[in-house]
């Protein structure tokens, strides 16, 4: 099978640019739009102590912090990666038993997702994707063998994954636990796993989250007012969204201006993380929009490259971990933008490698450094060298 990178002199270079550059990209273009959407709530908070570079003082810190554990984590060879993702997997089912108990978890709007660590907080559940990559990946490394068979292949990871599950809905975080299972089945798929049996799953897991937001009101709201954003109580669940969908209304082609928005000024919660889209819209229109579309569609198309090339090479486990990461990734910013876009339901979900959030950005980096030395270990292999 002809390699997707060919051997010429272009490959002297240790990085896939492809996948670098657009991932900086996004990165930096979230410190900008984190100050635009930012700064009206800074002002005007107490909270922030009115400073208005509040969020883009700690956005741009958690950038760095991201930035500097991806090139330690980049350091690391995949074979360390593996040998390490169980206890990693454990560590974070260990962080999301600590978010749920009182005096240590922390308590915001009714969800308990985070762990004070002083200046900062920690949210177990984002680093909780990243660990959920490696550890699946690993699974069915070793099971592979066993792709085919429900009782030795899918149910020890089935059994995981609702532990799992389980926590993150305690908090709860459903987002989250959409994303995980997306990650699971994902990988699973790509490892072999039966396809009529792979198929009855995804029928059951249908059915699964319909009873979720069917037993829970508050899931249940939000579904109700994603089908009418504009009913009976303005002032209701689906708030966020009215105001969601007149920001993309006001944007048009080419948005009201870098800074401009209106919707920001305490009209659109949130707008700084989950909403972060909505702004981009409001300000730069269609065509910034298309350009963050465009962006993430060439990363998530660069890691399943990455991983293609790996299966080829036999590197099983890096293969998974890189479509995984894909998957993750993709997973994530398509629910964001669905839900931004009126297109799903409002789910607490940020915009990767864009939306504030330290947990979220420091795992996006790590991940995106795993996928690059993935990547190198692919292109040492195919020079012949040893890793």
């Amino acid at each position: 099978m002809k390699p997707l990178y060919a051997q010429t002199p272009g490959m002297s270079q240790e990085l896939d640019t492809l996948l670098l550059w657009p991932a900086l990209a996004l990165l930096l273009f979230g410190i900008v739009m984190v100050f635009s959407a930012s700064i009206a709530t800074a002002e005007g908070s107490r909270f922030t102590g009115n400073q208005s570079t509040y969020f883009l003082a700690r956005h741009g810190v958690f950038v760095a912090i991201g930035l500097v554990a991806g090139v330690i984590a980049f350091q690391i060879p995949m074979r360390g990666w593996q040998q390490l993702a169980p206890w990693l997997f454990i560590v974070g089912v260990g962080l999301l038993v600590l978010v749920l108990i009182p005096g240590i978890g922390r308590e915001v709007n009714g969800a308990r997702r985070w762990l004070s660590l002083g200046p900062v907080n920690l949210q177990p559940s984002e680093l909780m994707k990243l660990f959920a990559v490696l550890y699946a990946a690993d699974y069915t490394a070793r099971k592979l063998a066993d792709m085919g068979s429900f009782r030795r292949g899918f149910v020890p990871m089935a059994l995981v994954m609702l532990l799992t599950g389980f926590l993150l809905l305690r908090e709860p975080d459903f987002g989250a636990f959409v994303v995980i299972v997306a990650i699971a089945m994902g990988v699973l798929f790509l490892g072999g796993i039966n396809a009529r049996l792979f198929s009855l799953l995804i029928a059951l897991l249908g059915v699964g989250l319909a009873l979720l937001i069917w037993s829970s009101p508050y899931r249940m709201k939000r579904w109700t007012s994603f089908l009418d954003p504009f009913e009976n109580d303005p002032f209701g669940k689906g708030y966020q969204l009215s105001h969601a969908l007149i920001a993309f209304g006001r944007g048009e082609w080419t948005g009201v201006g870098l800074g401009a928005s209106v919707e920001k000024l305490f009209y659109l919660p949130e707008a700084h993380t989950d909403f972060l889209l909505a702004v981009i819209a409001e300000e730069l229109g269609f065509i910034g929009v298309a350009v963050v579309v465009a962006l993430f569609a060439l990363i998530v198309q660069r890691a399943f490259a990455i991983g293609r090339q790996a299966l080829i090479l036999e590197r099983v486990y890096s293969g998974l971990v890189a479509q995984g990461i894909g998957i993750w990734l993709g997973v994530q910013a398509f629910i964001n933008m669905g839900v931004n876009m009126g297109l799903l339901p409002t789910k607490g979900l940020t915009l990767p490698l864009m939306s504030f959030g330290g947990s979220g950005i420091v795992a996006n980096c790590l991940a995106l450094a795993i996928l690059l030395r993935i990547d190198w270990e692919n292109r040492q292999l195919m020079r012949g060298m040893q890793i």
